[in-house]
């Protein structure tokens, strides 16, 4: 397949940035030619979108997987938009981290006939209201009695986040929560004050979601949302360009295959985004790796 990013990205995404290095491929068992050793070829090029964690996090899982097993990988960052246009146009082979039925339906209403779905790998991304675990409250519907455990403070991220505007819109006037002092400044704030709370035992309410580090790194639990104004779990999928299974016939069927539950995505997000301080995550993910082998071995079991 002719790989054209350089020209995509220079017209669709002047502001991309290459995520990581490809892989070898001279990896043992790999041809030295156009393919591996199980029909697949062997240059894949997977599309991240900027800043999503969840994604970064499984392409470079991925990368490292395939690498050892003679693929040449290259991830490439960029918008939603140009990475949807380069699969669509094959320029990208495939990319990880569409949330549907919502997140990216204006993407699969505009491309969907240009682009195939490969499989769903995580079932219960949304937005969340957390709490520190031992907190005594579970749902939201008890928080305006209980807003003085709270200090009367929720703890946004973003001014401009889409979970800030569901907060101020449906979350506040959906309980009666007008007399609580909604905090935004950053994610990164609201994590450091998320730390220091549960690290000297006191109670903290954040705007949150799922999937996100913060829920291996610290102990939270979601607040129930019997009124559903945080919206319900989206579906995080896997799509490739049309001729995917033609020239991946392997690797499209471990993606069928992949999942990923809370508890495994959540340690390997907290490991690349929150315990190392470094882009540099191959030898983190290695690590990581080499501490789930069973379970990584299992994604490309025959």
């Amino acid at each position: 397949m002719n790989k054209k990013l350089a020209s995509l990205l220079a017209v669709a995404a002047a502001s991309a940035l290459a995520l990581t290095a490809c892989g070898s491929g001279e990896s043992e068992g790999s041809d030295a030619g156009s393919g591996v050793d199980n029909g697949d070829q062997k240059e894949l090029t997977i599309g991240v979108f900027a800043g999503w964690d969840e994604g970064i996090a499984v392409s470079n899982l991925w990368e490292r997987i395939l690498d050892k097993k003679g693929y040449d990988v290259t991830l490439t960052s960029a918008d939603a938009a140009p990475v949807f246009t380069g699969v669509s146009t094959g320029d990208f082979d495939m990319t990880m981290d569409v949330w549907l039925p919502e997140t990216h339906a204006e993407y699969i209403e505009n491309y969907g006939d240009k682009v195939q779905e490969l499989g769903t790998w995580y079932e219960n991304a949304k937005l969340t209201i957390a709490v520190n675990e031992d907190a005594d409250i579970t749902s939201l519907d008890e928080l305006a009695d209980k807003a003085d455990m709270f200090d009367n403070r929720i703890v946004g991220i973003d001014p401009g986040a889409g979970l800030t505007k569901a907060t101020k819109e449906r979350v506040i006037p959906g309980y009666g929560l007008e007399e609580m002092d909604f905090v935004t400044s950053s994610t990164t704030a609201m994590l450091t004050e998320l730390k220091k709370s549960t690290d000297a035992g006191d109670n903290i309410l954040v705007t949150l979601w799922r999937p996100h580090w913060a829920y291996d790194a610290f102990p939270i639990k979601d607040l129930e949302d019997p009124k559903d104004t945080l919206g319900t779990a989206e579906l995080i999928k896997t799509y490739g360009s049309l001729t995917f299974k033609e020239d991946f016939p392997t690797l499209a069927g471990w993606m069928a295959d992949f999942k990923m539950d809370d508890e495994t995505l959540f340690s390997l997000e907290n490991a690349m985004f929150n315990e190392a301080d470094t882009e540099d995550y191959a030898p983190i993910v290695d690590e990581w790796i080499s501490e789930n082998q069973e379970w990584v071995d299992s994604l490309t079991a025959e």
